[in-house]
């Protein structure tokens, strides 16, 4: 949807648009099983982007880790090599990368963590819900070096958290069946008592208190535990968005990236100009979330602070018309609009999943499909 009408306000052009990262995790499966399999090392062993690609919390995933990116550009390079790298490195060990959310097939709890006492803490610590850290995201960092204004800033952000669910929703299936969600990674990772929409924060002294009642509760071990869907970063000077489902293509990936960024740089302008954070109630806040991961980019997406319920197609343009400021300042609007209608005509990824499975009723289908797209574009 390319909206030339809408006109940005002023967004003080002589400050620099932000930078920005992206981070991106993926499925290690068995070519012939379709299965994911905890043979990561293996594949990270191959890998020629050392420093840019590692393992995760199983042995049953790696990531991608961007450097700092000014550009959209800079960004659609390294989305694309990186994929490239993996699904070249899993070839030469026999394997294959998948971006999807959520396993299609293999169980989760069969999953080896990987080596290191923080991650044996972990599971040690969480029993069971070791399983909700078996998913795979996209995870953008925006740079704000001010806390206090990042604090601020995710007030802000809260009201927009259902639609980024919808529009990145990829996780319809889990361990061999169809879970009735676009983005069961949502669901899936909600269970950990640190994660889901962060709490109403006024100020730093709140983000602070609220940490603190975590760690008192043992519901962290560590502040890099706090799991928030948009969260301060402990060891950058950014703001954490990490509410997306990985994407199917590195262009979603990208779109979800610079429309993110967008959104982060005209909330800054908001704070600059006192714009209070809206009241954003808890409950409204986390039913709208279910809902967007139910239903996806091809339902409704509820707006948890006017309350009504939006057809996705309009959810996604309110979206796109907030951010709109943002993206012009950073020069990206024509780059959002144009992937957004893409990905509109094209169906989400979870609809996409459903579809290959839909042809033939083989599972196996749906992570061939995932293999190949982890790869092309929209």
């Amino acid at each position: 949807m390319r909206n030339h009408s809408l006109v940005a306000h002023d967004l003080r052009p002589q400050v620099a648009p932000p930078t920005f990262g992206v981070e991106e995790e993926f499925f290690v499966v068995d070519p012939r099983t379709r299965r994911i399999l905890s043979r990561a090392p293996e594949l990270l062993a191959r890998t020629r982007m050392d420093d840019r690609l590692c393992g995760e919390f199983s042995r049953a995933q790696v990531e991608a880790n961007s450097p700092v990116c000014g550009g959209a550009e800079d960004a659609r390079r390294f989305l694309r090599e990186a994929r490239r790298e993996l699904a070249r490195a899993a070839e030469v060990a026999g394997l294959a990368v998948v971006a999807s959310g959520t396993p299609v097939l293999g169980d989760p709890s069969s999953a080896v963590i990987s080596d290191g006492a923080r991650y044996a803490e972990i599971a040690a610590h969480f029993g069971a819900l070791r399983e909700s850290h078996i998913v795979c995201g996209c995870h953008v960092h925006v740079g704000i070096s001010d806390r206090e204004n990042a604090v601020l800033t995710v007030g802000h952000l809260r009201r927009w958290l259902p639609f980024l669910v919808a529009m990145s929703a990829n996780s319809p299936f889990h361990n061999g069946r169809d879970t009735g969600h676009a983005s069961w990674r949502t669901i899936t990772w909600s269970r950990l008592p640190s994660a889901g929409p962060p709490p109403r924060m006024r100020s730093l002294d709140d983000h602070e208190r609220a940490v603190r009642a975590l760690a008192a509760s043992g519901a962290i071990l560590d502040r890099h535990m706090v799991y928030w869907d948009v969260r301060l970063s402990e060891h950058l000077p950014t703001l954490e968005i990490r509410v997306g489902d990985v994407a199917a293509t590195a262009e979603e990936a990208l779109l979800f990236a610079v429309l993110t960024r967008g959104l982060v740089s005209r909330v800054l302008s908001d704070v600059d100009r006192g714009v209070p954070v809206p009241e954003v109630p808890d409950t409204a806040l986390r039913a709208a979330m279910w809902r967007a991961a139910r239903d996806g980019l091809e339902g409704v997406v509820p707006d948890p602070l006017t309350g009504e319920t939006l057809p996705a197609a309009v959810a996604m343009d309110r979206l796109l018309a907030t951010a709109l400021p943002g993206l012009s300042a950073n020069g990206d609007a024509d780059l959002a609009a144009d992937l957004l209608d893409r990905l509109r005509r094209r169906g989400s990824g979870a609809a996409r999943q459903r579809a290959a499975h839909a042809r033939r009723g083989r599972l196996t289908d749906v992570v061939d499909h995932l293999v190949d797209h982890t790869l092309q574009g929209l």
